[in-house]
């Protein structure tokens, strides 16, 4: 499968993420040239959860650093924003 990017929104604003699945079933999220983490279906598959930080390869890229500083919105990969993600996925699949 190619990498694709999606919509969610999140607060008042909408975020473009990219999206790399990989073989293993999982989505490596991408945010600012870094890898925010990664999202799989749990064995129900109807919902989606974080993969541990440490069961996620970076591989190229970077892992994402958290900046408040930086003009962009800050997004952490919670339940809540683990769920919109995976509906995004789920829809471009």
């Amino acid at each position: 499968m190619d990498v694709f990017n999606i919509k969610i929104g999140f607060g008042n604003n909408e975020l473009t993420l990219t999206v790399l699945p990989n073989d293993e079933g999982q989505y490596k999220i991408i945010y600012y040239g870094g890898v925010l983490g990664a999202i799989r279906l749990e064995a129900d598959n109807e919902t989606w959860e974080k993969v541990p930080d440490e069961e996620v390869e970076a591989g190229d890229l970077p892992f994402y650093k958290h900046d408040l500083t930086a003009d962009r919105l800050d997004i952490v990969l919670d339940n809540a924003t683990v769920g919109r993600i995976g509906e995004e996925i789920h829809a471009h699949l």
